[in-house]
């Protein structure tokens, strides 16, 4: 079996919160539009460019508020329990 290089990304840690909620955004955005465009149409012609436009729309909606929903969060609930 082929053994693939490992691609590895360097970042400061103050751009962790942009990067996660950005990739959680980006599937979730996704999963959501399919689910939709499948409840709604269909599997139809032209599914997939129905889905690329849905899902950028979604996605430009879902960024800004996973990354406020983020902060609120772990600022204002995990802050105020204790684990152990």
């Amino acid at each position: 079996m082929t053994n693939f290089p490992i691609i590895r990304i360097r970042a400061r840690r103050k751009y962790y919160r942009l990067i996660f909620t950005g990739l959680m955004a980006l599937m979730m955005s996704l999963i959501i539009s399919s689910a939709l465009l499948l409840v709604k149409v269909g599997f139809v012609d032209g599914f997939f460019g129905e889905l690329m436009h849905s899902w950028g729309l979604a996605f430009v909606f879902a960024w800004p508020s996973a990354y406020v929903c983020a902060y609120f969060v772990q600022e204002h609930v995990l802050s105020r329990i204790e684990f152990y």
